[in-house]
Order: C-alpha cells, then sequence, then structure tokens
C-alpha cells in the first residue's frame, strides 16, 4: 500500500463534495497489484457466522481473518477523508467483502442509517451544515459499467432528512445515477445518502467489491457474532497504530 502523504486541500475539497453532493468518487486508490490481491483473497473465503453466498456473495469481518486485509482498513486518500468527516478518532464498524454474480438483483433506493429526522425548512437551509456520523467506502476491484452492479446514488439526497419510500426514485427532480467507475477506484458516501446496488446484467462477469465502514468514536462497532467475538492476535499484532485505533484501542474517554 501506498504511502503517498494526501494534500490537505485535496481532503478539504472532498468532505466538501460529502457536504453538498453526499458522495465523491476516489479515482485510483489501488493499483493493478492491489485489486488482482484482493479478488484473489476474495476468492479464498469461506463463509463464517452470517456470511452467505449464492448469487451474492458476503463476507463480514474479514479484517479479522488475515493481516492481508488490514491496509484497505487505511488506504491513503481514503483515511483522511474519514477523520476529517467523522473526526480524528474515528473507527471502523465494519469490513466486508462481495462477489455480485451474474443474475445478481440489486437492492432498492435506500439509505444506511438516519441519526434523526430533522425539518426540511432546516435541511434547505443554505448555512445548515448537517453533521456526519457514518460514512462507507467502496473499493471497486472491477471497471464498472452499466451492466456491471454500477452503485446507484441520488445527489444531494442526504439532506431529505427521512429514508425513501417505496417505489422513490428520486428527490427534488435528481434521479438515481450509475457510478462508473474504474478498478481501483473508491466511493465514499455518508450514511444518510440514498443510493442503491443495481443488477449484474452480464452473462460471465462477476463484481468484486471490497467495503469499509467508518462511523464516529461514540458509534458502536458491530463485529459479528457480537456475544463471541474475539480478534484475531495473529491480525492485532499486525496492526499499525492507526490501525489498532481503528479497530477499537482508543484513548479513555468520558464513558468508557
Amino acid at each position: 500500500m501506498s504511502t503517498a502523504t494526501i494534500d490537505p486541500r485535496l481532503t478539504a475539497t472532498r468532505q466538501q463534495a460529502l457536504h453538498e453532493q453526499g458522495f465523491v468518487l476516489l479515482p485510483g486508490v489501488l493499483g493493478a497489484q492491489q485489486t488482482a490481491e484482493l479478488r484473489e483473497a476474495i476468492d479464498r473465503l469461506r463463509p463464517e457466522h452470517w456470511d452467505y453466498t449464492g448469487l451474492l456473495d458476503h463476507y463480514k469481518c474479514v479484517f479479522n481473518r488475515d493481516p492481508l486485509w488490514l491496509p484497505y482498513l487505511d488506504p491513503p486518500g481514503v483515511i483522511e477523508l474519514a477523520e476529517a468527516a467523522l473526526g480524528a478518532d474515528c473507527h471502523v464498524i465494519g469490513q466486508t467483502a462481495w462477489r455480485c454474480h451474474p443474475g445478481f438483483i440489486g437492492a432498492e433506493l435506500h439509505l444506511d442509517y438516519l441519526a434523526m429526522e430533522l425539518p426540511p425548512a432546516l435541511l434547505a437551509t443554505p448555512a445548515f451544515v448537517l453533521p456526519m456520523q457514518i460514512c462507507t467506502a467502496h473499493l471497486y476491484l472491477d471497471d464498472i459499467s452499466e451492466d456491471l452492479c454500477p452503485t446507484l446514488v441520488v445527489p444531494g439526497s442526504h439532506r431529505a432528512g427521512r429514508k425513501p419510500v417505496a417505489g422513490e426514485n428520486q428527490w427534488q427532480g435528481r434521479a438515481a445515477e450509475p457510478v462508473l467507475c474504474q478498478a481501483g477506484d473508491v466511493l465514499f458516501f455518508r450514511s444518510e445518502l440514498w443510493h442503491a446496488g443495481s443488477r449484474n446484467r452480464t452473462a460471465d462477469r462477476t463484481r468484486y467489491l471490497l467495503q469499509v465502514h467508518y462511523g464516529r468514536r461514540m458509534l458502536a462497532q458491530k463485529f459479528s457474532p457480537y456475544l463471541v467475538w474475539q480478534f484475531n492476535p495473529e491480525v492485532i499484532a499486525a496492526c499499525t497504530p492507526r490501525q489498532r485505533r481503528l479497530l477499537g484501542e482508543h484513548e479513555e474517554a468520558e464513558y468508557d
């Protein structure tokens, strides 16, 4: 993983896009070798606990299976944006791997998390800045075309202050748009954004995706199976200090 320094001005521009549009595309975060490594690693995964396979293969908490996954918790460009959006003490609340096979249906338009419903008049006020609580990074491991499961986003819909109702496919005249991108690009979006997964209409291509969820310090980490969760000692031993914080090694705070 590159250790390149990210210009703070670029991070600030991306953070502003999160406030204005609800999402931002980060190009070229991963190289070809990294995307190939991740695809091969996903192919080696086997279901555990709540994982499932079929037209969609979905594997949870993959960071805990092998140190190989650790650098993808904090890739350059992504982690700086996460910390700017959610605080320097933010942490990871999930890392999931996906394979969407031909025939995969996708998901309806939805949002991931809404801290509270707010009055539309307040959200429409230009001076009002809606704080972020959770953000997600989609690390794409394929070139995404119209037919290969593009993520659909509704620009600005994070300011709706509510989740979409059944059958709703636009907000204030803005329809859901496909995010078309290249392998190694990252879509970073806030949890209030209306978005959807789309169909795999190809005959023979599987979409590979690694997803990382970041939350503010006081949001619970969601590592299943919850009551019997244990960190893999080999993984913890391989962590950098920042990765240990992302996995929950925080300084003492008011509710600890």
